[in-house]
């Protein structure tokens, strides 16, 4: 980061996590620039795509570390509150209370907006890679960046590939002091299906030795595109939650832990006034 202001800017927002939640400010408004294209995404598409392309500059001349990771959350995060994103993030204390251990972070995965704005969650806590597609890393622009983490990236046709793949790399991780991210719902979707949450993520934890760190969200403010799910709607009407819950040790064969994370999810959504509906 060679830009005084942004360093200025990503230190006071890392202040702000060091209170239990974090919203944003009902003074908070949508910018004119993006009213002026009349509650179309337009706007934050452009910004998005700029953004992308400035950090994958940075991917690909190698200077996308640690800190860019966390700068282009940072960006994310400002680029949704500009366009009406309303953020209501508790449990911060919980991410605390792990901050000098690695964990396995377990989530349900609503929109693509998760994986951008948790680098600057997460990340001011501790070193974070994320289980992704394989896929991802071939994406224009964006596959640049996701390289330059050094994610674990799975094939998604092998399940038993896959399976070995995490424990691999991911004990590789975790033993080294990086925590890891999973969304045990594989595809993005805004409804939870606890029949299609897997417990890839609980057996990582189990291997390892490592504790888990829950994570329930409800990020249908940027909705999923039919042909390509990054550039879908947003709607403006709905909050953005996240709750990182409270730190899980697995005990013995951990079988009994998924159901934990699987109601703490279904809580968090019922409390957000989330249904099918």
């Amino acid at each position: 980061m060679e830009n005084p202001t942004d360093k200025i800017k990503i230190q006071e927002f890392i202040e702000t996590l060091s209170n239990n939640t974090l919203s944003t400010p009902i003074t908070k408004k949508r910018i004119f620039l993006d009213k002026l294209f009349f509650g179309t995404r337009i706007y934050f598409l452009l910004r998005y795509i700029y953004i992308t392309y400035i950090m994958s500059k940075l991917a690909k001349a190698d200077k996308y570390h640690h800190e860019e990771f966390v700068l282009h959350g940072f960006y994310c995060y400002n680029l949704l509150e500009d366009v009406g994103a309303k953020f209501n993030i508790e449990g911060l204390d919980n991410l605390r209370k792990v901050k000098d251990e690695p964990v396995v972070f377990i989530s349900n995965h609503m929109s693509t907006l998760e994986t951008m704005v948790f680098p600057i969650l997460i990340l001011p806590f501790k070193k974070a890679i994320f289980v992704v597609k394989k896929s991802l890393l071939n994406v224009v622009l964006f596959g640049h960046c996701i390289k330059a983490t050094h994610p674990i990236a799975l094939g998604r046709v092998n399940p038993r590939e896959d399976l070995k793949t995490v424990m691999d790399d991911g004990i590789e991780a975790l033993k080294n002091g990086t925590s890891v991210i999973i969304f045990q719902q594989g595809n993005r979707n805004p409804f939870f299906d606890p029949e299609k949450f897997s417990s890839i993520g609980v057996k990582l934890a189990q291997k390892a030795g490592v504790r888990i760190l829950p994570i329930a969200l409800k990020t249908d403010f940027w909705g999923n595109g039919k042909w390509l799910k990054d550039f879908g709607p947003l709607n403006r009407k709905e909050k953005v939650c996240i709750s990182f819950g409270e730190p899980i040790t697995v005990v013995g064969n951990g079988k009994d832990t998924n159901p934990k994370i699987i109601a703490f999810i279904q809580s968090k959504l019922l409390e957000w006034g989330h249904t099918h509906n």
